[in-house]
């Protein structure tokens, strides 16, 4: 019976090349941290006394129309605040106008402005970025743009349009997180 089982075995077995190294391949190999940490050091560019990390891309910007609604939350973040802001239950203590910039200008100023309310522990602020259509018929740049910039900036827990009083859809009312009271925002 055991002639039976090695014939059969070796039947099945036909033409199975053996395995030059005894390795199994896992796939591609693992990022080295210290690379990673040196390549995010090197992204960061230290300005006077405030650390400015350059993250507002524009690869892929998310198109809106001028009297669309803007509305977004990060995780973790309460559904019940971000209604509290829409209804203007939040009251912001800082405004900015991004009216008639450039879109570079527009990402500069943007920065610029969390960072010094964020240094301030300033809980909302508002900014305006208008509404206007373009000449070429496209829809509202720097809408689309800080739409699109304000989900990835790492101080900002949501943003929703205006109450009409401040802005309606040509502006935001932007939740930002408080260092000094870590924790209690998200």
């Amino acid at each position: 019976m055991q002639d039976d089982d090695f014939s059969l075995f070796s039947a099945e077995v036909r033409g199975v090349k053996p395995i030059k190294h005894d390795r199994a391949d896992v796939g591609k190999p693992k990022t080295d941290r210290q690379q990673l940490a040196g390549l995010r050091q090197a992204a960061t560019v230290r300005s006077g006394q405030a650390l400015v990390i350059d993250g507002l891309s524009d690869q892929f910007v998310i198109d809106v129309g001028a009297e669309d609604e803007l509305m977004w939350r990060r995780d973790g973040v309460q559904e019940t605040q971000i209604r509290k802001l829409k209804l203007g239950q939040i009251a912001f203590e800082g405004s900015l106008d991004l009216h008639g910039m450039s879109v570079e200008k527009a990402r500069e100023t943007l920065w610029a402005f969390i960072a010094e309310a964020t240094s301030l522990e300033v809980r909302c602020v508002r900014v305006t970025h208008g509404k206007a259509a373009r000449l070429d018929g496209k829809r509202p740049m720097i809408k689309s743009h800080v739409n699109t910039w304000l989900r990835q900036h790492p101080q900002v827990l949501g943003f929703t349009s205006c109450q009409a009083r401040h802005g309606g859809t040509g502006a935001v009312y932007v939740m930002l997180k408080r260092t000094m009271m870590e924790g209690r925002d998200e």
